[in-house]
């Protein structure tokens, strides 16, 4: 398989990271479970992560999940510098946009700060398993460094985005919800993990 270019890989990581970060601000009910949107879009995040990993190396990914953080961070300042600026109602534009989009900044920095140490705590499963263990059987890869960046990463953010906002119960709803979708998407995208060529040593 020729792979696919590391640019797609790359953006595809930043554009999930920035979508995720703007869904988070909202929480959902699906399947009984009640948790941010962002997690529908955040758990592929890991996987991508693997992949550019894969593609980039140890100090490229580390690269690329810092610039991500602070995309997110400048998109999320960016948001709140138009939401205080007066709306030209005559052109059709109200306060919606603002009320909508404008960051709550507890829940922006749980998020940017879950997803640095766990991106980062995910790199080094990721170069651990390969570097002490094996090359082989790649899906392990993104298997054994999910299965330790994704509880952090849930809790990280359950915790500082929601505790003593509401009740500890909910929190640890949650919290269960993040774990049990990312696993989800974790097992659903291991093939992934293949359509990269991996970084000549």
């Amino acid at each position: 398989m020729a792979g696919i270019p590391v640019l797609l890989v790359t953006a595809s990581y930043i554009a999930a990271q920035m979508l995720s970060d703007i869904a988070s601000l909202q929480i959902v009910q699906f399947a009984g479970l009640s948790f941010d949107a962002g997690t529908f879009i955040y758990p592929i995040t890991f996987t991508l992560r693997d992949l550019a990993h894969k593609a980039l190396g140890l100090k490229g990914v580390r690269v690329l999940i810092i610039t991500a953080a602070v995309i997110n961070l400048f998109m999320a300042g960016f948001f709140w510098f138009v939401s205080t600026l007066t709306p030209d109602t005559t052109a059709g534009s109200s306060d919606i946009w603002g009320r909508v989009l404008a960051p709550v900044w507890r829940i922006t920095l749980a998020s940017i700060a879950a997803e640095v140490i766990a991106e980062l705590l995910d790199t080094e499963a990721y170069r651990i398993w390969v570097d002490r263990i094996t090359h082989r059987y790649q899906w392990m890869r993104v298997l054994i460094s999910n299965a330790v960046s994704v509880p952090v990463d849930s809790f990280i953010f359950s915790f500082l985005a929601f505790y003593g906002a509401m009740p500890a119960s909910s929190v640890i709803g949650i919290f269960t919800a993040n774990v049990i979708i990312k696993g989800v998407v974790t097992i659903v995208s291991l093939p992934m993990i293949y359509l990269v060529k991996e970084k000549p040593q």
